[in-house]
């Protein structure tokens, strides 16, 4: 993800005369990032004593209404800050008023031009189309089925605006182009997709039943969602609850989470002071095993740093001084290196592109280090010279896959030999021992058909490893107190490592720094990742000032547009218990 804004401040000069109530409006623009374009949408208005509002959405990130602040106008140039993620933006109007041609810096300048794409006097008279709101379906590709949210607007001219959100794919608004709709009949473009929809609205406008077409055509029928209800306030701040306490409060917590999953199964880990507690739920039970995703990510980090204080790699090491000879060749200018790929500044994108599934129920199954290599020979390991945050599962397959041909073993020993073997972790692995299988537990999709269990070639650094809520706990207490992992062989390493993998590198998404794939949030002290396949959701996070690790497993996939992950709600409220905060309700 290219880290976009937060916080902006405008100012304009120029020859062309430029008022507030010129600027009114909505503004569209686009911004090319590592080979893909990024939509961006500006909102301007007038106050009643002549001062403009801002706002930012940036549909492909799902990120609406961010705020902007300290808009000035004068002449013809527009310009403006992002403290937040240090960005900032000139542009300079054009003589009709409708364009902005400008720069966007953020460690690099990108070109990012404006256009006018509705007045203030045309956002006015705007009307709601009929088909205004949510429309959500299955889309049913092959063995996989994959749940589907368009959300549409009424525009100024009695144009309809429209996105497209994949949920199981993790991928939100898409943006839609030609969106028509002739009495009954809507058709559609999603060129970022290369697809398109054409269906009918029902006579009551409840459904559309109609095709998508994606290479191949698949039906798919869209329902209208009610308006989501008003969000349950949180229960009122409470004296702190002690870890032996929160097993009846949870259960009524998860009760109506429960129901609406009758196959999920929650884990929840809880480590404070040494004092630690692990509480299964549904179907699920305390020792369950479960595909943890993205959290591999920071075991990847980890053995990358025990190989930096082990003195076998270093973390400005060019990541191609790793791979096998003739696989990409030495770039004019700055190369990726081992800590670009542990910080998401690699500038790679999220997936290579030959990335071609046999499986979409599986889909990292058959991309192999041949696949991978070819990739790396076609687009090569250069880089900007101050490359962004942007998040890529690609990045972290590299990295894993370059680790293990320095190391001579296989991505699975690679971990056993550096991390989960010092640390006694012996239910985490990428591949499960026969008795482990019995307790691995079924995953579930957002549709709540059982899922395939992913497997991994050359991308097993981004994501397959499996594990169980109090092995991750063990590994959380590990970077509390990297003393505690201090042993023989790779353990002797281990302290070092843990400290060294908790250090902040670089700048991540919005406020937040990143240390060795680990997220922080600076003001909780609280370094966290979390993790998605189509049939789970993770999340783990520890706070070293506050001696506290969490660790929240769930068998299903529930990413639902403009809500948190239920693994991330489970942790707010948790954390609110503890601390005897006002505690957001789970279920909401």
């Amino acid at each position: 993800m290219f880290v976009m804004f937060a916080i902006c401040s405008f100012a304009l000069s120029g020859p062309a005369q430029v008022t507030p109530q010129t600027l009114a409006g909505d503004w569209s623009g686009s911004l090319s990032v590592g080979g893909s374009s990024l939509p961006l949408v500006l909102h301007l208005k007038i106050g009643p004593g002549g001062e403009v509002a801002a706002t930012l959405d940036s549909p492909a990130q799902g990120a609406s209404g961010l705020a902007c602040s300290n808009v000035l106008i004068a002449g013809s140039t527009l310009n403006f800050d992002v403290p937040s993620v240090h960005g900032s933006y000139s542009g300079r109007m054009t003589a009709d008023g409708k364009t902005l041609f400008g720069t966007w810096t953020q460690g690099k300048s990108l070109p990012l031009i404006f256009k006018q794409t509705a007045s203030a006097a045309e956002l006015a008279s705007e009307k709601p189309s009929p088909i205004d709101g949510d429309w959500a379906g299955v889309l049913h590709a092959g063995d996989v089925s994959l749940r589907t949210v368009f959300h549409f607007r009424g525009a100024p001219g009695d144009k309809i605006d429209a996105t497209l959100d994949s949920l199981d794919q993790g991928a939100m608004g898409i943006p839609c182009a030609n969106v028509e709709l002739k009495g009954q009949e809507l058709s559609l473009d999603v060129p970022t997709v290369h697809g398109s929809y054409s269906g009918k609205l029902s006579a009551d406008s409840s459904k559309i039943s109609g095709t998508w077409t994606q290479g191949a055509p698949l039906p798919l029928e869209l329902t209208r969602q009610p308006k989501a209800a008003p969000s349950a306030p949180p229960v009122p701040a409470s004296a702190p609850v002690g870890l032996k306490d929160l097993q009846p409060i949870l259960e009524k917590e998860f009760a109506p989470v429960i129901a609406a999953w009758p196959q999920g199964g929650i884990v929840l880990g809880v480590l404070d002071h040494g004092e630690r507690k692990v509480l299964a739920y549904g179907s699920a039970k305390p020792d369950s095993i479960f595909e943890i995703g993205s959290v591999t990510k920071t075991f990847t980090a980890l053995a990358l740093a025990q190989m930096v204080e082990q003195h076998a790699v270093t973390l400005d090491e060019p990541v191609r001084d790793l791979l096998p000879p003739g696989v990409a060749p030495k770039p004019s200018g700055p190369e990726i290196t081992l800590l670009d790929l542990a910080t998401q500044h690699s500038g790679l994108p999220r997936l290579p592109d030959n990335l071609k599934p046999k499986s979409q129920a599986d889909p990292y199954a058959d991309y192999t280090a041949k696949d991978l290599y070819a990739f790396l020979k076609k687009r090569g390991v250069s880089k900007e010279a101050k490359p962004e945050y942007l998040y890529s599962n690609l990045g972290f397959g590299l990295l894993g896959q370059a680790l293990a041909d320095k190391a001579k073993h296989s991505y699975q020993e690679l971990i056993r030999q550096q991390v989960t073997g010092p640390l006694g972790m012996n239910d985490t692995a990428v591949l499960l021992s026969a008795a482990q299988q019995q307790r691995f537990i079924q995953g579930y999709t957002g549709s709540h058909d059982k899922a395939r269990p992913w497997t991994f070639d050359a991308m097993a650094g981004a994501g397959a490893l499996r594990s169980t809520a109090d092995d991750l706990l063990t590994y959380c207490a590990a970077y509390l107190h990297p003393d505690t992992a201090s042993g023989a062989g790779p353990a002797a390493t281990l302290p070092a490592a843990l400290r060294l993998g908790q250090q902040p590198q670089a700048t991540g998404p919005g406020t937040q720094k990143i240390a060795l794939a680990w997220m922080i949030r600076p003001e909780q002290d609280a370094y966290w990742h979390d993790g998605g396949t189509y049939g789970f959701s993770s999340m783990v996070m520890f706070e070293p000032k506050r001696d506290r690790a969490l660790v929240v497993l769930f068998n299903c996939f529930d990413l639902t547009p403009g809500k948190q992950q239920l693994v991330n709600r489970v942790a707010a409220n948790v954390i609110a218990l503890i601390d005897g905060k006002a505690v957001p309700p789970i279920a909401d």
